[in-house]
């Protein structure tokens, strides 16, 4: 059993690593996609009216076709390819942790698995728990496969109900603490882009509303382009803010909630076997 454990201490040690690099390349590839799709995509100048002009010019002399969207969003600004890349994490992320998760539940309902396992547990049928376990697969089966060797372990030792519960415990414990690391992974980035969207997006409203009022004060009569340009910025990356928030918050409630639902699981599993031993040393006893 020690052996095993420290198995998969390294090899979770090594999915870590593995993980971290993944959620670094890509925050970057979103960041850079995001660039480049407001570059070149948002920016081509079949969005834009003047199209010569903005060649020869640059971004500031094109004007958005009526109708083109893509058009309007490229006029929000440089905050606007941060805001993509942002949201482009925010679902690479959340497929992401949709996966491991749905991985992690195994492979049949994970609510009628652990009826079932309960239901044979109670029975003392404790070679046909584990072959559901074998058969479910993911994390809650993992640990409470864990347990029920424990179980066996103890029992064959001759534990009191006390020792043996504690034993089980602790060893129903252990494994979940090298099971959900993995499932908890990523989520911190999820989390950090709902404050983060929002905060980009007000900095983008903040610099559309400056060049605004800046419009307003240059001269007697107002620029009524760059006053229309400073406003849609502004709203452009409120929204595109939003949006970024609004997904990253509905993702990490979503997955925080099927995490607990499977504590909950293995919690449910690990009281019964811990109460099948008890029952076992009361027979015995008696």
């Amino acid at each position: 059993m020690a052996n095993a454990t420290i198995q998969k201490v390294e090899k979770n040690n090594g999915s870590s690593k593995g993980a971290n690099v993944f959620a670094g390349l890509t925050i970057i590839l979103c960041l850079v996609v995001g660039a480049l799709v407001w570059k070149f995509i948002m920016g081509a100048p079949s969005n834009f009216e003047n199209a010569k002009e903005m060649i020869e010019k640059g971004a500031e002399a094109g004007h958005p076709k009526d109708g083109s969207y893509l058009g309007m969003v490229y006029k929000g600004g440089f905050v606007v390819p941060v805001l993509m890349g942002l949201f482009l994490m925010s679902v690479v992320f959340s497929i992401e942790r949709l996966f491991v998760i749905s991985k992690a539940a195994g492979k049949g309902n994970v609510e009628n698995f652990v009826k079932k396992v309960q239901t044979q547990i109670a029975a003392g049928n404790i070679n046909e728990a584990l072959a559901e376990c074998d058969k479910q697969q993911g994390t809650v089966a993992n640990v409470v496969k864990a347990g029920l060797l424990k179980y066996e372990e103890v029992k064959r030792e001759g534990f009191d109900s006390e020792r043996a519960e504690a034993a089980i415990q602790q060893e129903i414990e252990e494994a979940t603490s090298l099971e959900m690391p993995m499932l908890e992974k990523n989520l911190v980035i999820i989390s950090t882009l709902v404050s983060i969207g929002t905060l980009m997006g007000l900095l983008g409203t903040v610099t559309g509303m400056i060049k605004a009022f800046s419009a307003l004060g240059a001269g007697t009569t107002p620029d009524s382009s760059q006053l229309a340009n400073g406003i849609s910025e502004a709203l452009i990356n409120t929204a595109t803010g939003i949006s970024t928030s609004t997904l990253a918050v509905i993702a990490y409630n979503a997955f925080t909630s099927k995490i607990d639902k499977l504590t909950y699981s293995i919690d449910e599993a690990g009281f019964t076997i811990t109460q099948t031993y008890r029952r076992f040393r009361a027979r015995a006893n008696n």
